[in-house]
């Protein structure tokens, strides 16, 4: 299994994977606070066909004029008409509005970063908490149904997939990831979990828990492990291309 499971990462963990998976819109900037923003709100709106999601982040850097940092900075919902008709499945112009100001108040009011947020919620050794109980604290309403599926909340045990992808993407190196932050070890990230990886890792024997919930993926990222302890989420990659194979074959 092991050796399967390399072959796949060597095989699909390469910049030709960057131009069709959404990590290609932090691939795009140099400078670290554009690409903070843009894979965090990226990685937030990698949900549904992927195709479809990619367009809506397409639009979004548009509008953002593609300098997000100074756009985050400079935002004002009172000029945000252009935002006002945004949709994306449960996601509407007033969630986006709303996931704008808390990174404006992030950025330009407590002269912090997303960096630093994620920084302080693993000193807490708590971060998905931390950075959900930051933005929700941000709004001055109840949160509607788009900003809470951006938004997941640890507590409800969920697996997270969105937030340990975009860690991912900050912590690893490689071809593919943008190894931006080293506060967190490559060993200590947790496998970005869905209904296709959750699928693939039951057929290859990976998984045999049913849910695709936060212990699934405690005991997926386990197994990884027994293959490479010092970076067992290389995998998603092999996993991801253990489902293409499958789609091909049949």
């Amino acid at each position: 299994m092991k050796e399967y499971l390399d072959k796949l990462v060597e095989k699909y963990e390469t910049k030709e994977f960057i131009k069709s998976d959404p990590v290609q819109f932090p691939h795009k900037f140099n400078n670290k606070n554009d690409v903070e923003i843009v894979a965090f709100i990226s990685a937030l709106f990698s949900f549904g066909k992927r195709e479809a999601f990619i367009q809506k982040l397409k639009l979004l850097l548009k509008i953002m004029e593609n300098e997000p940092y100074n756009f985050v900075c400079n935002f004002n919902s009172s000029n945000a008409d252009n935002l006002n008709a945004f949709v994306y499945r449960f996601v509407k112009g007033v969630d986006v509005i709303c996931l704008l100001e808390a990174l404006n108040k992030l950025y330009n009011i407590d002269n912090s970063s997303l960096g630093e947020l994620f920084f302080e919620g693993k000193q807490k050794n708590d971060i998905f908490a931390h950075v959900s109980d930051y933005f929700y604290s941000c709004l001055n309403c109840n949160p509607e149904l788009g900003f809470c599926h951006l938004f997941a909340r640890p507590q409800n045990g969920g697996a997270m997939k969105r937030m340990n992808m975009f860690l991912r993407w900050m912590v690893r190196g490689g071809p593919v990831d943008l190894n931006m932050w080293d506060f967190i070890k490559q060993s200590e990230l947790l496998i970005p979990l869905d209904v296709h990886v959750g699928n693939v890792s039951r057929a290859l024997g990976l998984l045999k828990r049913n849910s695709n919930d936060y212990k699934a993926v405690l005991l997926l990222t386990e197994k990884l492990r027994e293959f490479d302890s010092n970076d067992p989420i290389k995998y998603d990659f092999a996993l991801f291309g253990a489902g293409i194979n499958f789609l091909n074959s049949k």
